[in-house]
């Protein structure tokens, strides 16, 4: 490259979109300056991508951005359903799903709740709120060529609008330009699954008496199966913006000038058994279902993340989450490493942890897929792993890491279990409780808020082992971040629970063990019991969880 190198940066995130922006966010928070370049000129103007999962949620919650966000998706606060129908003229059909969260029972297990919020509404606020923590972000920005070596990643970027050229030095680049990712191809990094499911049509439209058709049935997702126009509708606004998928047969010979105005209205029109329904088409846009995952998610200091990383179907809107779950296991590793508190082995885990999940949750939504009839789809479209294992909550919130930068996880753990098990197991998702500190009149919070910036250390505010003290020496050298929470009542606790919740036995420890935390919200490690030398098997533990020599 004879360009001048124009400046140098910790992290170069290539991708925009979704999963991009919300790496930017991530690494904003822990104070990892890094360039994002989209080769777009903006943000997405497609409703689409639209449901949030409650892990996604917590995530943004502890970044700070989870009110915009609700703020943002209020139009679609209401709808939680899944329909399907031959017809919307009539009560017909059945609800595959009735709510999300039946019962109120997820406040148990989450501070946080599903949110439907459209790429299109997201991805403002996501870019807000990165710019405000001073990201870089480049629209219009192209990356042309990437050279890599033992010490960094020289990148070869264009100023789409301008035409100008320029050298970008980075430590780490983050590849999250998409399915047919460009960076992955040029690393020569394979992808195994089925490939491609099905491929549709996203129409979008104008409707101001299909709101009155729909009624009261405020669904998510409306799978309409007339046989002769099948399709998915989906409510932007609930008044007159919505959003049709045809199903679309290019291998029949169909191509996508095919989808005239005339035929997509008049397909609408059949789909929803309305024969004179007004639609007025504003756009359209083919997408293509597939069941792909990256035989490796990084090549020197190159790492692969969302869709770049792998692809799955839309049932269940496990893809944008899977990503945004992807890049908050890579930020907080990247942070830690570049800030020298971990060794550079940490970044080792990413693979480790995050393609099984990829596999897992891939394979559950193309059995989703198949379950539901998603039009287009096969009912053969089953896992290509084996049996789909566990419902929504249990792939969004209970996913593992049995392998990775954990110490302790239970052997044969399946990477997303049959049944939601929330109990402090190294490679799970920390347990939520409510928290207040003693004599505060502050709000209350939950443990989850406590993990972010640094490992975290829980133990008991009476427990006979001392494993605070151990927790502040090891602070205290400097060689890792690492705060300690005692949880109880009296004087010595920073914590007390807010409704007498035993935090011991809800992280399946005695109240003279200790749990500790990932950044991430994943437990790392726990002693069950006291031990002789608390500080030496904090720090042995330590060690192992982030590499360290």
């Amino acid at each position: 490259m004879n360009e001048a190198v124009g400046h140098r940066v910790p992290v170069l995130i290539v991708g925009g979109s979704l999963v991009g922006l919300s790496l930017s966010l991530f690494l904003g928070r822990l104070g990892v300056p890094h360039t994002l370049v989209e080769q777009h000129p903006a943000t997405s103007v497609h409703p689409r991508g639209r449901g949030n999962n409650v892990r996604t949620m917590e995530l943004f919650r502890v970044a700070g951005i989870e009110p915009r966000i609700r703020r943002a998706a209020s139009l679609l606060a209401d709808n939680h359903g899944i329909l399907q129908t031959p017809s919307l003229a009539g009560d017909g059909g059945e609800w595959l799903l009735g709510h999300l969260d039946p019962g109120g029972g997820l406040a148990r297990l989450s501070p946080s709740s599903w949110c439907l919020c459209s790429q299109n509404d997201l991805e403002p606020v996501l870019l807000r709120g990165a710019r405000e923590l001073g990201g870089d972000l480049r629209y219009a920005t192209q990356m042309l060529s990437f050279e890599q070596d033992g010490e960094g990643v020289t990148a070869l970027l264009r100023n789409r609008d301008t035409g100008e050229r320029y050298t970008l030095r980075a430590d780490y680049l983050v590849a999250a330009d998409g399915p047919r990712s460009a960076v992955r191809n040029r690393l020569g990094i394979g992808r195994t699954g089925p490939g491609e499911l099905f491929h549709s049509v996203s129409i979008t439209f104008r409707s101001k008496t299909l709101a009155g058709v729909v009624g009261d049935r405020r669904f998510i997702v409306c799978y309409l199966t007339d046989p002769q126009a099948d399709g998915t509708l989906l409510p932007v606004d609930n008044t007159e913006n919505w959003v049709f998928h045809a199903p679309w047969y290019p291998e029949h010979g169909e191509a996508m000038e095919h989808f005239t105005t005339e035929r997509c209205a008049r397909y609408i029109r059949r789909a929803t058994g309305v024969p004179d329904l007004d639609v007025e088409i504003t756009g359209r846009a083919s997408w293509h279902a597939a069941e792909h995952v990256a035989d490796r998610y990084a090549a020197g200091r190159v790492l692969l993340a969302g869709d770049a990383a792998h692809e799955m179907s839309p049932t269940g809107a496990f893809g944008s989450n899977t990503g945004i779950q992807d890049a908050h296991n890579l930020a907080w590793k990247l942070a830690a490493v570049l800030d020298g508190w971990a060794g550079p082995g940490l970044l080792e885990t990413y693979d480790t942890e995050r393609r099984p999940v990829a596999q897992a949750t891939s394979a559950r939504a193309s059995a989703r897929s198949a379950e539901h009839s998603h039009p287009g789809c096969s009912r053969d479209a089953g896992p290509s792993g084996g049996p789909g294992r566990g419902g929504i909550l249990e792939v969004a919130l209970g996913y593992r890491y049995p392998r990775g930068a954990v110490v302790g996880a239970p052997p044969g753990t399946a990477v997303v279990p049959g049944k939601l098990r929330l109990t402090g197991e190294p490679g799970s998702r920390a347990p939520h409780m409510w928290l207040r500190r003693p004599g505060a009149r502050q709000a209350r919070l939950s443990t989850l808020d406590l993990y972010e910036r640094s490992m975290a250390l829980l133990s008991s505010a009476q427990g006979a082992t001392d494993w605070h003290a151990a927790a502040r020496s090891i602070a205290a050298a400097g060689s890792v971040r690492l705060e300690s929470y005692r949880i109880g009542a009296g004087p010595d606790a920073e914590l007390a629970p807010q409704d007498g919740t035993d935090w011991a036995r809800l992280h399946g420890t005695s109240g003279d063990g200790a749990v500790l935390v990932r950044p991430d919200g994943f437990v790392a490690w726990r002693s069950p019991g006291p031990v002789p030398d608390p500080e030496a098997e904090l720090r042995q533990a330590l060690r192992q969880v982030l590499r360290l020599s």
